[in-house]
């Protein structure tokens, strides 16, 4: 006899339905990204992600904080640092998301326990996020070598990382106690799985991309008009009469004639937009060491708190295919 802790949550059809509206969902955010808005190359791929592991919940977030509502307006429509904050936590959860759920699908092939699993997971998330989606698609951008753009993602990536790890760990472990299938990626219920840890790991994630964007130690959201680096500042939109910037102008001039600035001399515009009013990333080393360590212990303590609900409620011993244990307080 099954545990009863191994019963699933809802009904297998309503988890067909849910792909259903997730594979329409990605549909509609590649066509719309690909044909209308100019978010920059890595947040188009990182939106197309992160709704594949969201569904309907990413495209209602992509409609309201990215999508460009009509033409020549998406500086504007992204500069709210609310917004701004959503593409960081989106661009982390697009790395580290991918990190853990490529990693979970190995592990579980290989039957590893779910106490290792887990580890091996977060490294993959961090690895993944911090060498590919900051530093290799970021270099460019920020004008860079790819060492330097490692060295000055490490930070704000693992404190971002730690976020979300806090979030998707106690969720994955939970549901897969309750439902051991869900430890095989042949099985509807992974998916399910992971993309409710992901809808989780991204709303503990937001607070923290929130003070990283604020401080100028990650990018926000960003357009391909302005070289990825951002919305244009609300308090330069809402100035009458001011001109906008000569970089500004010719990046949109550029892209407006259907063409790209060379390797070269868009690193030097990105230098150039790098500094602009508001968009100086130079600007989070004024973030004091103090409060990066404070903001850092804050983060270990949140995915220590994750490992804590794991370990409490979940079953950090179960392996793949293995029977379902007895949990305290239930009988076989």
């Amino acid at each position: 006899m099954m545990h009863p802790m191994s019963e699933p949550l809802f009904p297998e059809y309503l988890l067909w339905i849910w792909f259903a509206l997730t594979a329409l969902s990605v549909a509609y955010v590649a066509w719309d990204l690909f044909t209308s808005t100019p978010a920059m190359k890595v947040m188009k791929w990182g939106w197309v992600l992160v709704t594949l592991y969201t569904g309907p919940v990413g495209l209602l977030v992509y409609w309201f904080s990215c999508r460009e509502p009509s033409l020549g307006t998406h500086e504007q429509f992204v500069a709210p640092m609310w917004k701004q904050a959503v593409g960081s936590t989106i661009h982390c959860a697009a790395g580290d998301a991918t990190g853990i759920i490529v990693a979970a699908a190995i592990t579980g092939y290989f039957g590893l326990s779910m106490g290792v699993d887990i580890w091996l997971e977060y490294a993959a998330g961090f690895g993944f996020g911090l060498f590919i989606f900051q530093a290799l698609f970021m270099k460019d951008m920020m004008g860079l070598s790819y060492g330097e753009a490692v060295r000055e993602s490490f930070l704000p990536e693992w404190m971002s990382m730690n976020a979300m790890m806090a979030g998707m760990l106690p969720t994955m472990v939970i549901l897969m106690t309750r439902d051991m299938r869900a430890m095989e990626a042949t099985s509807p219920w992974f998916w399910a799985s992971m993309s409710a840890a992901t809808l989780v790991g991204v709303v503990v994630a937001y607070p923290v991309n929130y003070w990283l964007v604020k401080n100028k130690l990650k990018h926000g959201m960003g357009t391909e008009r302005a070289l990825g680096h951002g919305g244009t500042p609300v308090a330069e939109e809402a100035t009458p009469g001011r001109a906008p910037q000569p970089m500004a102008m010719a990046a949109m001039a550029g892209m407006h004639h259907g063409t790209t600035p060379a390797k070269g001399e868009a690193a030097h515009q990105g230098h150039a937009m790098a500094t602009m009013p508001g968009m100086d990333r130079s600007s989070g080393a004024q973030v004091s060491g103090l409060r990066k360590a404070v903001v850092t212990l804050l983060t270990l303590a949140m995915l220590a708190v994750g490992y804590y609900l794991a370990a409490r409620y979940g079953d950090l011993t179960m392996r793949p295919g293995e029977p379902m244990p007895a949990m305290p307080g239930h009988s076989m």
